[in-house]
């Protein structure tokens, strides 16, 4: 196959990754309006139009630059700052310079990486999902995804010091997965439980999802989004690599799924839909950081044990008086770790020495985004406050952030 129509293929199989990447952001929004109140459903998808919206442009402008390539972590200041805000693609005497990388163009590195950094920012929206004022959740989208995850994923896929010494993310298990969920696991804290979440004795009290199918839709869509997630992440069209890649993929979701199912009901005993979804998931940001590593029977395994991860790390938020209305924490947070941690446990690169990179790597990185998140929210807290007020919130985040709108007009009220 000639270099030009090789190229051709792999952009191609590029392109297509960032589009299922990108419908991934549907899935996010039908599960989050899925789990939660019918009263809150406009203020969910405003929150999911933003991030897609403002997490492009602040990465075309700061984000990409910051991230690729590493030098401020690297060495001194020069240069750093050239060429820092905007995009500006390579050209050559002909036109756009087609050798900016063999598998694909320098427009469709930037789109399919730039889906990537909004994705951190959705998983913040749905743990705080009901009670959070949404120009405080803007601000801190902003600085989060303007600074703090580009600054982190250049330690990795920028060449920055994780990448010199060994550290293995393949598609973010960490890198976006923890990056978000433990900006999550913060913002939560700060804000508190949504009123009646849990009684006074602390026990915790379940506020049922308005529309339990939209759920389920959500997780069917981000599972399909996943085969551009991870088989993107292989950067090219190599037919052996991306089919491993999807295989080990869709295998640790249906692992995740089945696993936390079955633990759910060795320990509740009843079949939970929602911990049944949030398995699947689990299982996916699992393999993420190692689906091109593992085998078919690793990849069970990595997805099994996350899925169980998922329901001990509900559990666990619940004991502490934490509320996350779609589980964001214990899927991305909780499987992001196991998963990464996973790379040097199973798989080709399986070592102690690799583990404790791996381990080291993930600690970095989660005091990175606890500190970052902390300041920011303590600063957004002193300013503006982090959370509506308690008559708000009891009506509802649709009529005091959007002025009344509803997401599903009563058509009785217009008959004559």
């Amino acid at each position: 196959m000639d270099t030009t129509l090789t190229l051709t293929v792999n952009n191609l199989w590029m392109m297509i990754s960032t589009a299922l990447v990108f419908f991934m952001h549907l899935g996010f929004s039908f599960l989050e309006i899925g789990l939660t109140r019918q009263k809150n459903t406009i203020n969910i998808l405003f929150k999911n139009f933003f991030i897609i919206s403002m997490g492009l442009v602040l990465y075309a402008f700061v984000g990409f630059n910051l991230m690729y390539p590493a030098s401020f972590w690297n060495g001194i200041l020069p240069d750093y700052f050239v060429g820092l805000f905007g995009l500006e693609s390579p050209m050559g005497e002909t036109g756009l310079d087609l050798s900016y990388n063999e598998g694909y163009t320098y427009w469709t590195d930037f789109l399919f990486q730039g889906m990537f950094a909004a994705t951190a920012a959705t998983i913040v929206s749905g743990a705080i999902a009901e009670r959070a004022k949404l120009g405080s959740f803007f601000t801190f989208s902003m600085l989060y995804v303007g600074i703090v995850y580009p600054l982190i994923g250049s330690w990795k896929w920028g060449g920055g010091f994780l990448d010199e010494w060994g550290f293995y993310d393949f598609a973010g298990s960490t890198l976006v997965h923890s990056v978000g969920g433990w900006a999550a696991l913060l913002y939560i804290a700060k804000l508190g439980a949504r009123i009646g979440k849990f009684s006074k004795e602390g026990k915790p009290r379940a506020i049922p999802g308005h529309n339990i199918p939209f759920a389920a839709a959500g997780v069917l869509i981000l599972w399909l989004g996943w085969f551009g997630f991870n088989g993107g992440s292989v950067l090219s069209a190599d037919p052996g690599l991306t089919s491993l890649v999807l295989t080990t993929t869709s295998l640790a979701a249906a692992a995740g799924g089945l696993a936390a199912t079955g633990f759910v009901h060795l320990y509740y005993k009843n079949f939970d839909l929602t911990m049944f979804m949030n398995g699947i998931l689990g299982g996916l940001v699992s393999i993420t950081a190692g689906a091109d590593q593992m085998s078919v029977m690793e990849a069970v395994l990595v997805g099994g044990i996350g899925g169980v991860i998922v329901v001990l790390a509900v559990a666990l938020l619940d004991r502490l008086k934490l509320d996350d209305p779609v589980g964001a924490v214990a899927v991305h947070l909780g499987t992001g770790i196991w998963g990464t941690l996973a790379v040097g446990i199973f798989g080709n690169m399986a070592s102690w020495d690799q583990f404790l990179v791996q381990l080291i790597g993930v600690g970095l990185i989660g005091l990175m985004s606890v500190g970052s998140s902390w300041i920011f929210l303590t600063v957004i807290q002193k300013i503006w406050g982090l959370r509506v007020d308690r008559a708000e919130e009891l009506d509802g985040l649709d009529q005091a952030e959007h002025g009344g709108m509803t997401a599903y007009a009563d058509f009785r009220m217009n008959q004559h």
